[in-house]
């Protein structure tokens, strides 16, 4: 999976349509291997990631956890030290 995409479920607030977009963006990227589509492939590529970001905003609005929510901060800094770790070793 690409680095760049992140858990959008069971988080407070919830995911932005914005987060949401970005990953469908990300994932289209990937498996196009293409970061900027060329003219021909532009309106496939674009449609790919509406339908991508439509398909998880339903995922994610039919997703049911029994765990609390998470916290967007609290997760942000935890990813902080498992990089800082990382890069430490290295």
């Amino acid at each position: 999976m690409c680095r760049n995409i992140h858990t959008l479920h069971n988080f407070e607030p919830a995911a932005t349509e914005d987060e949401v977009h970005a990953a469908a963006l990300q994932f289209v990227r990937k498996i196009s291997g293409s970061t900027k589509p060329s003219k021909a492939n532009a309106e496939a590529f674009d449609r790919a990631v509406e339908e991508i970001a439509h398909i998880s905003r339903h995922l994610l609005e039919d997703l049911v956890s029994n765990a609390p929510p998470k916290n967007r901060e609290v997760e942000a800094e935890k990813a902080k030290e498992r990089s800082a770790k990382r890069f430490a070793a290295a």
